[in-house]
């Protein structure tokens, strides 16, 4: 459509150019049109417009007609060939089964002659057969005008071959580079994938997207998969990692509180592993409870503060108070209850505590331990036994 329009632009600019000198010092003519009782009187620059107007009006129309036309047709078609459709429909039946690799040999030969494609497109098929350093030596090939797309194809190779350093420096390079002009129109898709890289990337490398300088490339469940890694790989953190861990906390702190339950509760996990950022733990443990009863986060609140050189059980009694105004029946504040008050020597306001909740796990690890008369050996048996359950709390207390 487009073109056709830019042909019979440039057809009446000839006419007009044209007219226009053959009509100098005669003036535009006139024309006169009977037909039976119609008539028409104009002059010849009307008339040749309208002339032009009528033909594009027609050639656009047969030209939709016979578009319509080839789509019925095509449908109620018998394809018995893949080579008889036409090679868009071809593309288009390969992308959408994912069948690059048993066409490879199409898809090269369309692209070949392609001087912006033809290296990206030759390299993605050696990536997918796990030929990295062949695809690696192709895209070197290719022109400056694919930058972006050579860059993005590099980084999903340096995942493929766990490349840590060189995935990191691809993925900032390409960050803060300046968008080539002709991406423009689809410049949101191409950021989308490009955070599809940095969200692969901090899966595969927890602890190595902590030296990034791009800290917003993680949607809410590639931030909790994150935190989940860094979690699962916390024994294998150096003092630099853990180092870069804290100053990202500290550069997020504003915004925690903007995050999801479970994204703060994980980052709630790994301060407790940070002695260093217990002020942080409290903070963040508290505002968790305020919002939602959470048991898990109640235990790593309350174990870090009996955890303290020097607890301060008046506090945490009050916070407990607190806690339990705002939620009734929670049998877990009173089994913390229970640790306070005879740590405060209150045993007999200990041993009423005793009474609740008869059918609680928790409770009824207290009822047994009471009985134990503080016997070292067989508190340490009926702990293995609590701890053997996963459903069970840890008891460090």
């Amino acid at each position: 459509m487009k073109h056709i329009l830019l042909v019979y632009l440039f057809i009446s600019l000839i006419f007009v150019a044209l007219f226009s000198l053959l009509s100098y010092g005669y003036g535009s003519g006139y024309v006169y049109l009977l037909w039976r009782n119609w008539q028409v009187q104009t002059n010849l620059w009307i008339l040749i417009a309208f002339i032009i107007l009528m033909s594009f009006i027609l050639q656009v129309g047969w030209m939709l007609i016979k578009r319509s036309i080839a789509m019925k047709k095509r449908k109620i078609e018998n394809v018995t060939e893949f080579q008889n459709l036409h090679p868009y429909e071809q593309l288009g039946i390969l992308w959408l089964i994912e069948g690059a690799q048993d066409q490879k040999g199409f898809i090269q030969q369309v692209f070949s002659n392609s001087g912006m494609l033809n290296e990206i497109i030759s390299a993605k098929l050696l990536f997918d057969q796990g030929k990295y350093g062949e695809a690696l030596t192709l895209l070197n090939q290719a022109p400056p005008s694919a930058f972006e797309l050579a860059e993005l194809l590099r980084i999903q190779i340096f995942l493929a071959e766990a490349d840590q350093e060189q995935a990191l420096t691809h993925l900032e390079f390409l960050s803060q580079h300046e968008l080539s002009p002709w991406l423009s129109d689809i410049k949101d898709a191409y950021k989308e994938y490009l955070a599809q890289q940095w969200r692969a990337f901090a899966i595969q490398f927890p602890w190595g997207y902590l030296h990034s300088t791009q800290a917003g490339y993680l949607d809410v469940q590639s931030n909790e998969q994150w935190l989940q890694q860094l979690l699962v790989q916390f024994n294998n953190a150096s003092e630099e990692d853990k180092q870069l861990l804290q100053q990202r906390y500290a550069l997020l702190a504003e915004s925690v509180p903007n995050y999801s339950h479970n994204e703060r509760t994980l980052w709630l996990k790994l301060l407790a592993r940070l002695p260093e950022m217990s002020l942080q733990h409290e903070d963040l443990s508290l505002q968790l409870l305020d919002e939602q009863f959470d048991q898990d986060v109640f235990y790593l609140w309350f174990q870090q503060q009996l955890l303290k050189q020097n607890p301060d059980y008046d506090l945490v009694e009050k916070e407990i108070d607190i806690l339990e105004s705002k939620y009734q029946h929670i049998p877990i504040l009173s089994f913390a209850k229970w640790h306070v008050l005879n740590a405060t020597g209150r045993e007999s306001e200990a041993n009423q505590l005793l009474t609740l909740y008869p059918d609680n796990n928790l409770m009824n690890y207290l009822r047994i331990k009471s009985t134990l008369n503080g016997n070292p050996e067989l508190i340490q048996q009926l702990n293995s036994i609590f701890e053997n359950d996963a459903n069970y709390l840890k008891f460090k207390i």
